[in-house]
């Protein structure tokens, strides 16, 4: 169906509003002709998107990247599926979009094991799907198409060489240096990759006690909770590894509350991930040390791997987003008043 039957799908994405994900105010389609003006158009290339929520900034950014991307004057008719950070949510959803025979699934999955079954039954249909930002662990790769996203593996390492340089500008080089990491969402991509990534680069450097990891779930709320116990916890806290913004808000509040400061002559270094507009201002006014940009601005890339395999090329299995990272040695003057999110 899909761009061949567009009408079919629609009346049955009003007649399964209420399952999947829940209410219809997690269901939307970023075009907004009616239904009797759509079921007598055909021509769309029709793509379900299955996000993972909207817990952060971050995630904002990038949902509004594919209502600005696959839009019907770009070709496409765009089935959003909210996943309200609830795997069963999403497997829900895929199996909708299935029923409705998209013509592409797009799936940001939450956490990266659990999707074998759901994935087949999309290929058996004959949809292809693409993965979007996170990852899945599984055996028969060929259940998607491709995957598009962060490498967020080099994210951790990039910060942990930050970190090593530094502490070496700084004379600290051969100092005990005692850590604390807010994880992301746990078995989620972001989370396994950055923890790992930053590990990796912990390991080379014996001076670096890891005091405690534990999971701010992506959000600011959890990550001011974590943030609060670890300051309870431990007296000297040198670094925090925040693994996304939002939760580095959270943490910066809770230092603040407990007369903890932050900054190159504070008590505690700061190192976030994602690098949304609000980090960047909090980089500026010396509260992060140094943030890593994970790019939200990934539906052009899926869109232009769309087009390709509508022309009948191939893709490559894997494919990267440009990315880069902000410290506290930047004017970010010109970046702030540019950045799109």
């Amino acid at each position: 169906m899909g761009k061949k039957g567009i009408a079919a799908a629609l009346l049955a994405s009003q007649l399964l509003f209420t399952a999947g994900c829940g209410s219809v105010e997690q269901r939307e389609t970023a075009g907004q002709l009616d239904t009797e003006q759509t079921m007598q158009q055909d021509g769309y290339i029709v793509v379900g998107y299955v996000q993972v929520g909207s817990e952060s900034d971050w995630r904002t950014t990038n949902t509004q990247s594919f209502k600005d991307v696959f839009t019907q004057e770009n070709g496409y008719y765009l089935i959003f599926e909210d996943g309200q950070q609830k795997q069963e949510n999403q497997v829900k959803a895929i199996r909708n979009l299935i029923l409705q025979e998209v013509d592409y699934i797009v799936l940001d999955p939450i956490v990266e094991t659990g999707w074998e079954s759901v994935l087949e039954e999309a290929k058996e249909a004959g949809i292809p799907v693409i993965l979007s930002d996170r990852r899945t662990e599984m055996e028969d790769d060929s259940l998607y198409t491709c995957w598009v996203g962060s490498d967020f593996a080099e994210e951790g390492r990039n910060a942990g060489h930050w970190l090593e340089n530094y502490l070496e500008k700084q004379g600290r080089s051969g100092e005990t240096v005692h850590i604390v990491s807010l994880q992301g969402t746990l078995g989620s991509s972001a989370q396994i990759g950055r923890t790992d990534g930053f590990a990796e680069v912990l390991q080379q450097n014996e001076n670096w006690v890891m005091l405690e990891r534990q999971s701010g779930d992506f959000t600011q709320a959890k990550g001011q909770e974590v943030m609060k116990e670890f300051l309870e916890k431990y007296e000297d806290i040198d670094v925090v590894i925040s693994e996304n913004d939002n939760m580095t808000f959270g943490a910066i509040e809770a230092i603040r509350e407990a007369g903890r400061t932050i900054g190159s002559d504070g008590d505690i270094i700061i190192l976030s991930f994602d690098a949304v507009r609000d980090a960047l201002k909090a980089i500026q006014t010396g509260d992060i040390a140094a943030d890593f940009e994970c790019n939200p601005l990934t539906a052009p890339l899926v869109e232009e791997t769309i087009r390709r395999l509508e022309a009948g090329e191939s893709v490559e299995k894997i494919q990267y987003v440009e990315e880069t990272y902000f410290d506290c040695e930047m004017d970010l003057s010109e970046l702030l008043e540019s950045r799109p999110y």
